[in-house]
């Protein structure tokens, strides 16, 4: 057994530092709150004052315009304002860190809602960075892909792991290989069930002057960007196998309600053009930055930028860091570096493009809730400092300092309570 990381170095407490992190950061909005809790402070001493002096002048004797002072500062008091977006920054902090969401740069997280275009890493983002059968032309694909497979079993290049994993999901019987042998840079060659059995490369086909069977498929999933194997048994040629890293089942929904939303979602990949082509045209992205170089990478974000977008940028790899902290809003996936979790504003615990769509809605529904609750909390002094000064005495309504605190009161459990809204929501 071997201790990889000790107390404040391990995930869990990475993971509470991050938390901390973002309930003790400030976003903009809240800074805008508490100086405007600040100003009201002054104008709840300045409107004192005024309806003070305003009654005494009126001739309504010192007692009378005390208590209207004192309704007035109670009312006044900015217990609802100042505790408006906190309160709201404390369920936001605990519903994202319960869904997976870890908040860096709170700042950041709220600009969120305005993203006009999502930017992904292809492997390991949009796709799992494992291969996948995805084709095969075998001439008996059960007893043909069980031999190659148990044959596979005995490498961990991520080619054969897919060849054996596939056979494994489809509940093949595999058998132990025997004799294995590397046929260095083309495949693999051993013994299974008493058969000589080969998994190969084109490159030991052309060598060895064998005939391609399908010619037209292996040229079609050649220019789709797949890898493709070649089984040979006792010499015989009996088929291929086409792989390419598999794309995420999430990946297809995440790109549709992106564009629901309005929000662009563009491939950004250091693989080759085919490739990045073949998986972005499966599920839906336009546009595609193909064969990037990693210091690439924050150019093309910059790019985007200044064509006026507001830009996001997900990614789990060193090469990432550079655009991750280049874009309005960089979300890196839990799984990946170091160096990418460090830079981003936002760290997906895991590796679920979803989570991306829970982090903008997240977003918008947090700013939509400080906004219903900075109306409440000004609004409601708009309207009870007038009466609290005794506006409407002449008609008979006036507020006692009694009514001023449970109306002050009152106001504080609304945004209180409008804040608890957001964890169902």
């Amino acid at each position: 057994m071997e201790v990889e990381r000790l107390g404040e170095d391990s995930y869990l407490s990475q993971v509470v530092k991050l938390v901390e992190d973002a309930q003790a950061s400030k976003s903009k909005t809240q800074n805008l709150a508490n100086r405007a809790a600040a100003w009201l402070f002054y104008l709840a001493v300045a409107a004192g004052i005024a309806t003070f002096s305003a009654w005494m002048v009126a001739g309504f004797g010192v007692d009378f315009s005390i208590v209207r002072m004192v309704t007035v500062m109670i009312i006044a008091c900015p217990h609802a304002l100042g505790l408006a977006i906190p309160l709201v920054n404390a369920v936001t902090t605990s519903k994202s860190a319960k869904e997976g969401l870890l908040i860096r740069n709170r700042t950041a997280f709220e600009d969120g809602r305005r993203i006009d275009v999502l930017v992904f890493d292809k492997t390991g983002t949009l796709t799992k960075g494992e291969f996948g059968i995805t084709d095969t032309s075998l001439t008996d694909d059960e007893d043909d892909l069980t031999l190659a497979a148990s044959l596979e079993s005995y490498s961990e290049h991520p080619i054969a792991q897919g060849i054996y994993q596939a056979a494994l999901d489809k509940g093949y019987k595999l058998s132990s290989p025997e004799d294995v042998d590397i046929i260095k840079g083309r495949g693999l060659t051993g013994t299974v069930q008493g058969k000589e059995v080969k998994v190969v490369s084109p490159g030991y086909m052309d060598e060895n002057q064998l005939k391609i069977p399908d010619k037209e498929a292996f040229e079609t999933w050649s220019d789709e960007g797949k890898t493709v194997v070649f089984v040979l048994i006792d010499d015989e040629v009996r088929g291929m196998i086409a792989l390419a890293d598999q794309i995420r089942d999430s990946a297809f929904e995440v790109v549709g309600e992106l564009k629901k939303r309005h929000i662009e979602p563009v491939m950004l990949t250091g693989d080759n053009e085919r490739v990045a082509n073949w998986v972005a045209g499966q599920i839906g992205i336009e546009r595609v930055f193909a064969e990037v170089l990693p210091h690439e990478k924050s150019e093309y974000v910059e790019s985007l930028q200044q064509e006026g977008k507001r830009v996001g940028m997900t990614g789990d790899g060193i090469n990432d860091a550079p655009a991750l902290a280049q874009a309005d809003l960089g979300i890196a996936i839990g799984t990946g570096t170091d160096v990418a979790i460090e830079t981003a504003d936002i760290v997906l615990v895991r590796s679920e493009p979803r989570d991306v769509l829970a982090l903008i809605d997240l977003s918008r529904k947090t700013y939509r809730k400080m906004v219903q609750n900075l109306w409440w909390a000004t609004g409601y002094n708009i309207v009870a400092l007038p009466l609290a000064a005794g506006v409407l005495y002449g008609i008979g309504i006036i507020l006692t300092p009694a009514v001023g605190a449970v109306l002050m009161s009152l106001s504080t459990i609304i945004v209180a309570i409008n804040a608890q809204l957001l964890r169902n929501a």
